[in-house]
Formats: C-alpha cells, structure tokens, sequence
C-alpha cells in the first residue's frame, strides 16, 4: 500500500520522532508513506476569513499532489488545516472558482482522500492486523491518550472520531497490548498558541490536564500534536509524555523500548 505523505514543517526539526516512527511503522505494518515533492507549510492555522485564500494555497497543491494515492498526515494540526482546506475545496463553490482561477490549469474540487496517520491504523491497516504485528506488547504499562483541539474540532469536518467521546488512540492502545486510561480532560485545550503571548495560560490548562492524567492512574501520556507535546512537557512534570508513534513502534519492534 502506497500513500502520500506530508509530514509539515515542524516534524522535519522539533518533531522529528513524531515522523521518524511513523514512517518506520508503516513500514512494517505493509504502508509505504511516499513524502511529496517540493511541499510547503500547510499555512499553520486554517484562517476563517471567507475571502482569504492566499494561506490555503500550499495545502490546495498538497492535495493536489496525492490525487492518486490519497493523502495521509500524522500532525494533528497539519491534518486539520489540509482536512478543512479539501473540505472547502469540495463544498464550498465560491472559494473553490477562487482558488482554481488563481492556480491556473489542472482544477482541483476536493477530491483527494485525506487519512490521519491513526485513521489509517484503524480504517485502513485495521487494529486487528496491527495487533497481530505487535512484537513487544506493551504489557502492564498504562497510557493516557491526549487529543487536544485539533484532532478533533470542527468535528463535522474533521470527522476523526466522536469529539465528546472519541475512541481511536485507546483502541490503538489496546492493540499494543497496554492499557488505556480515561480521563476527563483528554479532548481539553492545552493552551495551544496562547503559550506565545500568555505563558500562563498554557501552564495552567497543561498542568491540569496531566495531573487528571495521573490522579486516573497513567504511567505515561500520549499525543499526535507537536504543539500540545511541548506544552505538557514544559509544563507538566508528573508523568512523561510521548509521540503516540514512539510507542507503535516500540511495540512494533522497530524501536527500542525507552519506557520500561
């Protein structure tokens, strides 16, 4: 099976473990991520102005760009810019005539499938399969699955998993072999981009979320977002916190456990 992949701008510095085992875990679970040529930012945050377009252009290209394979983001915020930008794309008449104007031949009207990384464990791969390719099951350990905003909102867009509720990241743990913690405030803000002009408000949503986490019982958290990942970290020293693709491969064997 093959995919195109955009890993984004942050998983190629800060996040490189994000991308690094997601690419050695498809691997092994029989998905090769095929990375776009010549891609750009994705436009960091998807801008609700109807008449602005000139920030969704680079991810109109993406999309562009894996007509044939579909598109697979592991991200949580590029996922959620490309996913409403083809979303748009696709319903929104108006925008879509502006952007193929300005783009010129070969028009584009949302027509690319566009995966998250854990969708395509679950929709794709299937967690049964995954579950048969574990080689260290990660036995005993007890994981706190952390979404944050981006996942999962606007959900009607998005339409990863129930926004109240969503399942997906415990699943996948199950299928490790661990156990999946529940806690209140998995599908809470962190605090996000306000860590730029209001630290303390980071801190203060941060800390909450992983003292829930620990007082449920979690050894460890998990996220796929770059930017919830540094908030908790920095901000929250109770448990530790990982890239959820850190412990795929783990229990898939392309990675030496560091979480015993």
């Amino acid at each position: 099976m093959k995919f195109s992949y955009f890993p984004g701008c942050t998983l190629k510095n800060k996040a490189k473990d994000l991308d690094l085992w997601a690419r050695k875990s498809a691997e092994a679970l029989g998905a090769e991520l095929c990375e776009i040529e010549n891609w750009q930012c994705c436009g960091g945050v998807f801008t609700s102005s109807a008449d602005e377009i000139a920030t969704k252009l680079s991810s109109v290209r993406i999309l562009k760009a894996a007509r044939e394979r579909g598109l697979v983001t592991v991200c949580a915020a590029c996922h959620n810019v490309v996913k409403q930008t083809n979303c748009a794309m696709r319903d929104d008449a108006e925008f879509c005539a502006k952007v193929n104007r300005y783009m010129g031949e070969d028009e584009y009207r949302g027509e690319t499938e566009v995966y998250h990384y854990l969708e395509l464990l679950r929709d794709v791969i299937g967690f049964d399969t995954l579950k048969k390719k574990v080689k260290n099951p990660l036995k005993g350990k007890k994981i706190a699955a952390y979404y944050g905003c981006l996942l999962l909102r606007p959900s009607k867009v998005i339409g990863l998993d129930d926004p109240e509720n969503p399942m997906v990241m415990e699943n996948m743990i199950k299928a490790l072999g661990a156990d999946p913690v529940y806690f209140a405030r998995r599908n809470e803000c962190c605090g996000a981009y306000t860590v730029m002009e209001d630290p303390a408000i980071a801190k203060k949503n941060s800390e909450s979320i992983v003292k829930n986490a620990a007082l449920q019982g979690a050894d460890m958290i998990v996220t796929a977002c770059p930017l919830c990942y540094y908030n908790l970290k920095k901000n929250g020293d109770s448990i530790p916190v990982y890239y959820f693709t850190e412990l795929l491969a783990e229990a898939l064997g392309v990675k030496e456990g560091e979480n015993e």
